[in-house]
């Protein structure tokens, strides 16, 4: 009975040690392919080489849907919807912005005309509902990129003192992304890792400036690739660098202040239509049902609310100033 169990004991071994050493060698030999790729790739200058390293580095997935990711690949507006969603830090990839586009859009506008056979009243419903996941990305995006420019001073000021302290650029970025909070660690961070995977100075910064794309922040960039070319004290340029930023939100903050009064003109005279139409409904609806059951009710309301939109965004433009 003993030698039964040792002998099935020693087959289950025998088995599992070779599973084992199978999926190493497997494993071992992907390894060696990928590192040898990667060398091939690092060692020409070739289109196809570099397109090969960029895909050893990053597999961008527009959509987990295998057929979908391969026609998402095909389209220039998916690139530009995956870096709006990569900068208002959302996990969602283009493909399921695209469908929640599509569905927002799709469901009122079947809505709408089932209940009031009228084709251009249900698209212009269905935009204005299918527009509200992008409008919600680009939200995250601009509360995201305030967030940025708020806490880049104070990283800065870190900066400044961990190279005075006699700490490098590189560490001094590393100190950043260590000590300050998203989203200025989290994107220092990817530069820093960058410059220790071996990337220029120069394109860590690029590619820092594309992912955030700020004003202030090019100001860095700019004074740190000057600096780098024509010496200088690094810790200096920062502060004074530091100081103009803080100096240009100082003045936005008092042009918001003065144009207060002419965005909140522009809330009121656009919302004030469609309140009015619905208080106009509660006292009489008969009267008002009259803008979407006659075709010229609904040409009337449909002209009116582009009118009321093209005046606000014309509002919003005159109070916007860039600083």
């Amino acid at each position: 009975m003993q030698m039964i169990i040792l002998l099935v004991f020693l087959g289950t071994f025998s088995v599992a040690a070779l599973l084992l050493i199978a999926s190493g060698q497997g494993a071992a030999q992907k390894a060696k392919q990928v590192v040898a790729t990667l060398e091939s790739a690092l060692a020409t200058e070739t289109p196809q080489a570099r397109e090969k390293l960029v895909d050893l580095r990053k597999n961008t997935e527009y959509s987990g849907i295998p057929w979908l990711n391969q026609k998402l690949l095909r389209l220039q507006i998916a690139p530009l919807l995956q870096a709006l969603l990569k900068q208002a830090d959302l996990k969602w990839t283009a493909g399921q912005l695209m469908a929640m586009c599509a569905v927002a859009f799709a469901a009122p506008a079947y809505f709408v005309y089932y209940k009031f056979p009228h084709f251009l009243m249900a698209v212009m419903i269905g935009l204005v509902f299918g527009s509200a996941p992008l409008l919600y990305v680009l939200f995250k995006r601009s509360r995201r990129f305030a967030a940025f420019e708020a806490g880049l001073p104070p990283a800065l000021d870190l900066m400044v003192s961990a190279l005075r302290a006699g700490h490098s650029l590189i560490a001094s970025m590393g100190l950043i992304a260590r000590e300050c909070s998203d989203p200025i660690g989290a994107e220092f961070k990817a530069c820093f890792e960058e410059q220790n995977f071996g990337l220029e100075l120069k394109t860590a910064l690029d590619n820092l400036t594309n992912r955030m794309p700020l004003q202030d922040l090019r100001i860095v960039s700019t004074a740190i690739l000057i600096q780098k070319e024509s010496g200088g004290n690094l810790a200096e340029v920062l502060d004074k660098t530091a100081h103009v930023i803080r100096e240009r939100f100082r003045l936005k903050r008092k042009i918001a202040t003065h144009t207060a009064q002419g965005r909140l003109s522009g809330l009121i005279l656009s919302l004030l239509p469609v309140v009015t139409g619905f208080a106009l409904y509660a006292v009489n609806p008969k009267m008002m049902s009259i803008l979407w059951t006659t075709d010229t009710g609904i040409k009337l309301m449909c002209t009116a609310s582009a009118m009321v939109l093209v005046g606000g965004l014309i509002i919003r433009h005159l109070v916007n100033m860039d600083v």
